[in-house]
């Protein structure tokens, strides 16, 4: 099987961290335990999703700040925060916390835009400010500002006992170089690349120039690139659903097939008023998922991935998944487990 061009170099994975509403402990008791396993089989990354007033992680942050007390390597990354529910000054504060206790691991990915059902929601979010709040790429450079140092108020100096600073605190350096946009459009491309930032493509882009998803991706990764000081050494991270079945058992490979399947037809045309495109499920064996990627216009560009696990399948169905994907999936691709 011939490799790309690039080898993979890191290997990462994405989780939605699903919990039932009677037990939510034992949800995200095995987020923490899928994580740590990502770190024993070699993973360079695990990235956590958010769900808002949903069942699954509402803190991302909070998640990785107990993740990286039981981890020691693996970088902790969030795909994505929307910033429409946060304060970015605050927000701030939270990531260069967890940096600092994680060792410098935390890979912060963030997105512009009003938050999901934001008619129903801004009553309780933003109460006094709804038809105020700017959701746009703004609320993204203000957090980028507090990360990177940038002074955030005119005072600062001892106040009786006490010492204020005119910067956001604790200041996590490096922090600043690991902050990735998750763009499905050209236009927020186009601005990450601007702003200094990483890239973090997932399955879903907008359809403006295509209607082909590896094209619309490819044409994403370089105009980010082209916009990036860095230019092609700019990092960009793929995350697509991949599902080996190797090691999986018959019940499994055929839940598996019915969940794409259910989600196949979603990937045939652009869906909705934004004309959102999804990428097919990739499932089958290790060598097939392989050959599939390699022919991908957008994969042979990249060096990195967070493969996605599916949102619904049980705590074994990932351990299994996972554990295909280092031992035989990514080899495949190139990539070499970090050193324990």
């Amino acid at each position: 099987m011939p490799l790309t061009s690039k080898p993979l170099r890191k290997l990462g994975f994405l989780t939605i961290g699903l919990f039932d509403a009677a037990d939510p402990r034992r949800g995200h008791e095995s987020t923490l335990e899928i994580i740590e396993l990502g770190e024993r089989l070699g993973f360079d990354s695990a990235w956590v999703r958010h769900r808002h007033l949903q069942y699954g992680i509402s803190s991302p942050v909070a998640v990785l700040a107990a993740v990286s007390q039981r981890t020691s390597r693996i970088e902790l990354g969030t795909a994505v925060i929307p910033m429409g529910w946060e304060n970015p000054l605050r927000l701030a504060e939270d990531l260069a916390t967890v940096d600092i206790l994680s060792g410098g691991r935390l890979n912060p990915g963030v997105s512009a835009g009003p938050p999901h059902h934001y008619d129903q929601v801004k009553g309780a979010l933003h109460p006094d400010t709804a038809d105020a709040e700017d959701f746009s790429h703004e609320r993204v450079r203000r957090l980028l500002d507090c990360v990177r140092g940038e002074r955030v108020t005119d005072f600062s100096g001892v106040e009786g006992f006490e010492v204020f600073s005119d910067r956001v605190q604790p200041h996590a350096p490096g922090l600043g170089r690991r902050m990735w946009y998750g763009g499905g459009s050209l236009r927020s491309a186009q601005w990450a690349g601007e702003h200094g930032m990483n890239l973090l493509t997932s399955s879903v882009v907008k359809a403006e120039e295509s209607e082909d998803f590896a094209e619309i991706q490819l044409s994403h990764i370089r105009t980010f690139r082209a916009h990036h000081p860095d230019g092609d050494r700019a990092r960009v991270s793929q995350g697509l659903v991949v599902i080996p079945t190797d090691t999986a058992s018959p019940e499994q490979r055929a839940k598996y097939e019915r969940y794409a399947q259910q989600r196949l037809p979603r990937t045939a045309t652009p869906q909705g008023p934004a004309r959102m495109m999804f990428a097919p499920d990739l499932v089958g064996t290790s060598g097939d998922i392989a050959e599939r990627l390699i022919s991908h216009a957008a994969f042979r560009e990249v060096e990195e991935v967070a493969f996605a696990l599916p949102f619904t399948f049980d705590h074994e169905d990932y351990v299994q998944i996972l554990t295909d994907i280092a031992t035989r999936l990514a080899p495949a691709l190139g990539w070499q487990p970090a050193a324990p």
